[in-house]
C-alpha cells in the first residue's frame, strides 16, 4: 500500500479540517488492498490530522506533551530542510515541562512519539507469521545530546501478555565516552544490547534506515542504517549472523506496533536539552518475502563444505569473504568469491560474504576437514 500525503491536500486549510480528514479517511479506505503505507512530510498546517489519518484514522495515535506544555503550541510540526531538499516532521522535547503523555505521576521520562495501536488498520500491527519491512529517514541535530540512561527514537514493541511494558527492539542513543548508538533487545523483561557502534556518523546528517522483521517465536530480523546522500552503510544487523535465531513474537501478544519520535530518561536530565529529532517519511509494508540472509542461503552455494582448503561461492556478487572462529574472532579475509582455509586447524568455522558495496549476502557454517 502506498499512501503519500502531498501539498494538493492542504488546500483545504485549517479551517476545512473535517473536510481533509475525510478525504484522506478515504484516501486511505480505498487502498487498503495493497501492501505498503507511506506517509511524507508535505509543509506547514494539519500536521497532527495527517498523522492520525495515516496511523488511526479517527483516533489518537499521537503521544506528546502538548497538554503539560501548552504555551509552546504543537510539539510536532513540519519544516523545511535545506540539506534535504523537502520537508520534514520535526518532532520537539523539552527537559521542563514536558513528561510522559501528560501523566502528572511520571516524572523520570519524557515522550514524544507517534505509534500504531489497537484501533490502527489490521495492516500498520504485526500479527503472529507476518513479515513486515519498516523504512524512515532521520536527522540528529548538531548538538544533540542523548541520555546516559535511555534516548529511544524507534521501538517495536508488544501489545498483550506479561512483557508488553517491556519493547522488543530499540534504535537508542546514549551518552558516553564515546556516545553511541544502540540496538537493544528484550526476549523476556530485560533488554541487551546486541550492537552499538558511534553516534557521531549520525549527528547533523540525514540517513534512512530499513528495518526488517518476522513476525515468529524463531524469526529474523535486520536493521541497515545508510547515509541518505553517500549510500554508505553506518550500521547493519542481522540475527543469521553465528545462528542467533530471535524471539520476534512474545507469549499472549495480539500484535506488535511500532513507534518513532524522542522517548528519553529525565534521571540525569543535567545532561540534556530542549531537543528536536526530524523525520522525513515513515513507512509500513507487509511482505510476502523479506530478501533476507535466510533466502539467500537457500540461493547460494558454498562449496566443497567440508573443505580441506579452498572454499567457493555461488554468488555472482560476492566480492569479499571473511572466515570468523566461533568465538566471532576474524581469522582470514579474501576480497574474491573464493577463500582458503588451508592453514586453519580443523574446526566448524562460520563465513560471511559480502557485496561489492561491502553488504552481506550471506552467513554460513564451514567445517574445516583435515
Amino acid at each position: 500500500m502506498r499512501k503519500i500525503f502531498n501539498n494538493a491536500s492542504l488546500a483545504f486549510g485549517t479551517s476545512n479540517r473535517g473536510i481533509f480528514a475525510a478525504v484522506i479517511l478515504s484516501l486511505f479506505t480505498l487502498s487498503q488492498a495493497w501492501a505498503q503505507e507511506v506517509i511524507k512530510a508535505n509543509g506547514p498546517g494539519n500536521t497532527y490530522d495527517e498523522l492520525t489519518a495515516f496511523l488511526a484514522p479517527g483516533y489518537n495515535p499521537i503521544e506528546v506533551p502538548d497538554c503539560n506544555h501548552a504555551s509552546f503550541g504543537d510539539h510536532i510540526d513540519e519544516v523545511y530542510d535545506s540539506s534535504l531538499g523537502d520537508y520534514s516532521f520535526r518532532f520537539f522535547i523539552h527537559v521542563t515541562p514536558d513528561n510522559d503523555r501528560c501523566i502528572e505521576t511520571i516524572n523520570d521520562r519524557q515522550r514524544n512519539e507517534i505509534k500504531t495501536y489497537s484501533p490502527s488498520p489490521a495492516n500498520l500491527k504485526g500479527v503472529q507469521g507476518e513479515k513486515v519491512i519498516y523504512k524512515w529517514g532521520f536527522k540528529l541535530a548538531d548538538e544533540f545530546q542523548s541520555s546516559p540512561k535511555f534516548t529511544h527514537i524507534h521501538q517495536l514493541k508488544s501489545v498483550g501478555g506479561s512483557y508488553s511494558s517491556m519493547p522488543m527492539y530499540t534504535l537508542t542513543t546514549r551518552k558516553g565516552t564515546p556516545d553511541k548508538l544502540q540496538l537493544r533487545y528484550a526476549e523476556t523483561d530485560t533488554q541487551i544490547t546486541l550492537k552499538e557502534t558511534l553516534l557521531s556518523p549520525f549527528i547533523g546528517d540525514w540517513v534512512e534506515v530499513t528495518e526488517k522483521i518476522e513476525y515468529t517465536t524463531a524469526g529474523f530480523y535486520s536493521i541497515e542504517i545508510v547515509n541518505k546522500f553517500t549510500g554508505q552503510q553506518l550500521f547493519y544487523y542481522d540475527n543469521t549472523e553465528f545462528d542467533e535465531p530471535k524471539i520476534n513474537w512474545r507469549p499472549g501478544a495480539s500484535f506488535v506496533r511500532p513507534k518513532w519520535g524522542i522517548y528519553r530518561s529525565l534521571v540525569y536530565e543535567e545532561d540534556l536539552r530542549d531537543e528536536q529529532v526530524l523525520f522525513s517519511y515513515f513507512s509500513i509494508e507487509e511482505v510476502s518475502s523479506l530478501n533476507t540472509l535466510e533466502e539467500n542461503q537457500r540461493s547460494i552455494n558454498v562449496f566443497p563444505n567440508p573443505t580441506s582448503g579452498v572454499l567457493h561461492t555461488s554468488s555472482i556478487d560476492a566480492a569479499q569473504m571473511q572466515i570468523f572462529a566461533k568465538s566471532g574472532q576474524l581469522l582470514l579475509q579474501s576480497n574474491n568469491a573464493q577463500i582458503d582455509l588451508s592453514d586453519l586447524p580443523p574446526s566448524l568455522y562460520f563465513l560471511k560474504v559480502f557485496d561489492k558495496n561491502n553488504k552481506l549476502l550471506l552467513t554460513h557454517k564451514v567445517l574445516k576437514s583435515n
